[in-house]
């Protein structure tokens, strides 16, 4: 399942990435417009409108990890919001929040308690969730860069031992995905999924849109990977029957989804797994990546560690001292000893002097009472 993805740009980039080419209406014999795109090589190209939502004070902001919860761009058919003649074929693009709301959920839109970043196509029409927004034609395109996918198929292993992998379109000459500096966003092919979206309504009236990403079973090109993938649109009318609810029927739409035929990946570093690494090496190929940083620590683990490291130095410091016992024993054993030279040059060994010791003391005071007292 696609729970993680990449998108670096801009919204002027974005904009830019998803212009697509002008359609004309047509009229057909029973008097109905048709839409119809033109060649999409000699076509002029239309740039979507970039609608910004206030989504409950959150904002797009761009990201090498993108993350369930996180808002990102996605196109809509413009006719969502207009009734005009001329907005039948337009799209629009606008930031939603990825994992679908609820519509039944009350309170905080983050504690609905549901994992909603994917749909699963084979159970779309049964849930309570996403079988509403489909029969509402509230059919979306999430774009990205690429996906993040976990080899989960072939041998068992924990979470933390898969590989990571970067999915992504197929880039014309020598435009690499994981480096900006080869392409721009005029040309460079965004990876284009199927989703549905809802407007959800806090108890103030104030609306946040959210969409889930359409997956089904993966087909032999992402099999090996997982198994399962995300309903990517590879054609510009796969893109106009899925966007254009008013026209194409919901047996229609479903139809336009069948498994991609031209996708390439590469491994990435496992610093992927970690939501929070929004490192630009995330999405490089694992070869060129650089070791991510230490994180710093923060200043609690500092000072514990810190009186940690005195107190076992303190411990070294005690057990490397001798106690008085036991200078005692060495030197009744002869091991505190001192050389002595003669006159004549010969060494003779003497036991050391004692040291003073209070008990000592103690013990010369009781043996002189008992004298005087004798």
């Amino acid at each position: 399942t696609t729970n993680r993805f990449l998108r670096t740009l801009d919204p002027d980039q974005v904009i830019c990435a998803c212009k697509y080419p002008k359609q004309a209406l047509k009229k057909e014999p029973d008097g109905e417009e048709q839409p119809k795109v033109k060649d999409e090589e000699n076509s002029s190209m239309e740039t979507p409108e970039w609608r910004a939502e206030f989504n409950l004070g959150r904002r797009y902001q761009a990201s090498y990890n993108i993350a369930p919860t996180d808002i990102t761009p996605v196109i809509v058919s413009a006719a969502h919001f207009s009734d005009a003649p001329e907005q039948k074929c337009a799209r629009v693009v606008m930031p939603m929040m990825w994992g679908m709301i609820p519509f039944w959920h009350k309170g905080d839109y983050r504690r609905h308690g549901l994992t909603t970043n994917n749909c699963r196509l084979e159970h779309l029409m049964d849930s309570k969730l996403y079988r509403g927004p489909f029969k509402r034609g509230q059919r979306c395109v999430v774009i990205c860069e690429g996906f993040y996918e976990w080899q989960t198929a072939g041998p068992a292993k924990k979470p933390s031992e898969r590989e990571a992998y970067l999915v992504y379109v197929p880039q014309d000459g020598d435009a690499k995905i994981y480096d900006k500096s080869t392409w721009s966003p005029g040309d460079v092919k965004l990876l284009r999924m199927a989703g549905l979206f809802d407007v959800w309504e806090d108890e103030s009236g104030d609306k946040m849109y959210s969409y889930s990403i359409i997956t089904f079973q993966s087909s032999k090109i992402m099999s090996w990977m997982h198994y399962r993938m995300p309903a990517i649109l590879e054609t510009e009318q796969q893109m106009n029957d899925w966007l254009d609810f008013k026209r194409v029927t919901e047996s229609e739409a479903l139809a336009t989804l069948r498994p991609a035929t031209s996708l390439k990946w590469h491994r990435v570093a496992k610093m992927v797994n970690n939501s929070r690494n929004k490192s630009e090496e995330c999405n490089k190929p694992i070869e060129l990546a650089a070791k991510p940083a230490k994180p710093p620590m923060n200043k609690t683990m500092m000072a514990w560690l810190n009186v940690r490291k005195k107190r076992e130095d303190q411990i070294k410091a005690e057990q490397s001292d001798p106690s008085e016992d036991e200078e005692d024993a060495q030197a009744e054993k002869g091991v505190l000893t001192k050389r002595r030279t003669s006159s004549d040059g010969s060494e003779s060994i003497d036991s050391p002097a004692k040291r003073p010791r209070f008990r000592d003391f103690k013990r010369a005071t009781a043996l002189a009472q008992q004298t005087s007292g004798g």
